[in-house]
């Protein structure tokens, strides 16, 4: 069995479907609460199948793209299972690594591991998998290690084991031409730069796009790179903006489907405003975009939209209620995404996201949020909202207002999470939020959201989530779960 020149891979709470249902994804940012952490792996993060070569069924859609782009430009190279990488050693020249969350300094993660003091299991995992027979073989054996992905910048925070484990190039930045242009060199023995900073000038263009070759986690596609509205604490809005033709979303959809895979995710920062240049959805290419997916995707969710979107494209034409007509069906009664509320203050709102509320008035915040989360509650659209506490300029007025916010909040379906701030974006210089920085009003705002989470979630479990028999086990175990985590808060705010 000959093996690969180039391995594209990741740890296991990466390297999974989550049992098909991405939000349990979420549980690897998070130390194991309540439960052993094999049980909690089992959850979170179960060990995908894999061929006899060690390539997974499904696997990250960025590490898709590089896999592609390798292959486009002629190499000899896959995807493989963490297991796995040890069959190919004896041919393997570079070994490219990409994760969310190297070391669980990103947001949740990094929330998680000042409240319990214990470290997430995505950081452990990686540990693992960096510290393993085969990696330390591929170092011995000259293997070149290059590291990437959207947590590219936390190995700057991780200087000590960048040193220890041999990691030859960082690179931050959209990754397909990079990729391309390293395995060259590797296979020249040319130099490697520590560090390699992609510009947004310097991305791939959509022509230099590639198309996935096999399927990714959960069917997620990309419907569009780049954000326009310019929040000054996301790395994204430093992206130029480039929406997918409908013909490159085809290809993609065909590639999952071709394997099995007729559950997916749209990918985009706002999902609304595919096909425009602006803050308006239009009906138009929305509408084509859906009617397509659902032609190859009995289910479909949305990566992210944002709350100002989901207000103007109901004003405009009804657009939400329309869009439900088209997805909700005899396979789906409800549509899963992710939103950032980040904070209720119209005030601290105007200085950091300014264009957040556009086209509306950044001064009416907290209405838009009320108004798009009953949109959606309108529409069986389940909303997973972030909060940031924290931010740059914060005041106690603005941790009031978002505490108000929440109590207008109560009567619509949604899972809110809060969310320590983490330094990234125009904002990559700041001091990170921290554990001393949390005040008696961040610490009722962070149980106020939680009892609301708790609520929503027994219903949204009870009503749309996990209704195969499949799923008996694990949603058992996540309502142990819940209900382990409301005596624990009970418990410490009765004290």
């Amino acid at each position: 069995m000959s093996g690969y020149e180039f391995i594209i891979t990741t740890d296991r709470t990466m390297m999974t479907n989550h049992h098909g249902k991405e939000f349990l994804g979420f549980m690897t940012t998070a130390p194991a609460i309540g439960l052993p952490e094999m049980l909690w792996m089992w959850i979170a993060a179960p060990k995908m199948k894999v061929d006899k070569m060690g390539r997974p069924w499904q696997a990250p859609y960025g590490l898709r793209k590089v896999e592609a782009a390798l292959i486009d430009a002629g190499f000899k190279a896959a995807v493989i299972d963490p297991r796995c990488i040890s069959k190919h050693l004896k041919t393997a020249k570079g070994i490219f690594i990409g994760h969310h969350d190297y070391f669980a300094l990103g947001p949740p993660s990094s929330e998680w591991w000042i409240l319990t003091k214990r470290e997430p299991v995505n950081a452990k995992s990686f540990k693992r998998f960096m510290e393993s027979r085969a990696m330390r073989e591929a170092k011995k054996r000259g293997v070149k290690v290059v590291v990437g992905g959207p947590a590219a910048w936390q190995w700057l925070w991780a200087k000590e084991y960048w040193e220890r484990w041999g990691v030859d190039t960082v690179v931050e930045g959209e990754g397909e031409k990079v990729a391309v242009k390293l395995a060259e060199a590797i296979c020249n023995g040319d130099p490697l730069p520590k560090y390699l900073y992609v510009p947004p000038s310097e991305a791939p263009k959509l022509s230099e796009i590639p198309t996935i070759k096999l399927p990714s986690v959960n069917g997620l596609i990309e419907i569009t790179r780049g954000c326009p509205r310019g929040c000054k604490f996301c790395s994204v809005t430093l992206k130029p903006l480039r929406h997918y033709t409908l013909d490159m979303i085809e290809r993609e959809l065909k590639v999952n489907v071709k394997y099995g895979i007729v559950h997916g995710i749209l990918h985009s920062e706002d999902v609304l405003l595919y096909g425009v240049n602006n803050v308006v959805p239009k009906e138009e290419p929305l509408f084509k975009l859906h009617t397509l997916v659902k032609k190859y995707y009995k289910t479909l969710a949305w990566s992210h939209v944002s709350l100002a979107a989901v207000k103007a494209a109901e004003e405009n034409g009804r657009i939400i209620s329309r869009l439900s007509e088209i997805i909700m069906d005899e396979h789906q009664d409800y549509l899963g995404v992710e939103v950032g509320i980040e904070t209720g203050s119209p005030k601290l709102a105007s200085k950091i996201m300014p264009a957040k509320s556009a086209p509306y008035p950044i001064e009416k915040w907290p209405e838009i949020v009320k108004e798009a989360i009953s949109i959606m509650h309108e529409n069986n659209i389940v909303p997973a909202a972030t909060l940031i506490l924290g931010l740059p300029g914060e005041t106690e007025d603005d941790v009031i207002a978002t505490l108000e916010l929440l109590d207008r909040l109560k009567p619509y379906r949604s899972l809110i999470a809060t969310m320590f701030f983490v330094p990234m974006g125009a904002f990559k210089n700041k001091e990170w939020f921290k554990e001393i920085e949390v005040s008696d009003l961040h610490k009722e705002l962070m149980v106020k959201a939680f009892w609301h989470s708790a609520y929503w979630a027994r219903d949204i479990l009870n009503k749309f989530y996990m209704k195969e028999k499949y799923y008996l086990p694990i949603k058992f175990l996540i309502n142990i779960f819940i209900r382990y985590s409301m005596r624990k808060v009970r418990s410490a705010t009765t004290r």
